[in-house]
């Protein structure tokens, strides 16, 4: 059973971030895309902006895939928690813990699952289990 609650957890998480990455990238699931993305990453101090949007999408979409397939686990998880501590650090902070006031409550949260995921490992249901 725990095997099959490791594998809920990635798939929801991972297409969560792919769907994430898509937005910043392509614009798709109501996203700006890479222009609009990077417009508000350089009003919010993030420089050059299309380049962090690019790098922030990238990370999501391709940490997303690696986490919902069980591949590369620990750097799935590194490149979703690295991308939750730029959105606490740059957005969030400011506003408290509570997403009630658009705080880092959420953003911890998913840190925290792909932390845990990477300690604990993708499960058998995981391409890392088949190849190592």
């Amino acid at each position: 059973m725990m095997d099959l609650g490791l594998l809920i957890i990635r798939l929801v998480i991972g297409i969560l971030f792919i769907g994430h990455g898509a937005q910043k990238l392509f614009g798709w699931f109501g996203g700006y895309g890479l222009k609009g993305t990077g417009g508000w990453f350089d009003s919010i101090g993030m420089k050059p902006g299309v380049t962090m949007a690019l790098l922030a999408g990238l990370a999501e979409l391709l940490g997303g895939i690696l986490l919902a397939v069980g591949l590369l686990t620990p750097l799935a998880a590194l490149m979703i928690a690295g991308t939750m501590l730029m959105a606490i650090i740059k957005v969030h902070a400011p506003n408290g813990l509570w997403s009630t006031s658009n705080g880092y409550e959420y953003n911890l949260t998913l840190m925290a699952v792909a932390i845990g995921l990477a300690l604990i490992g993708p499960g058998k249901y995981a391409i890392d289990t088949m190849l190592f």
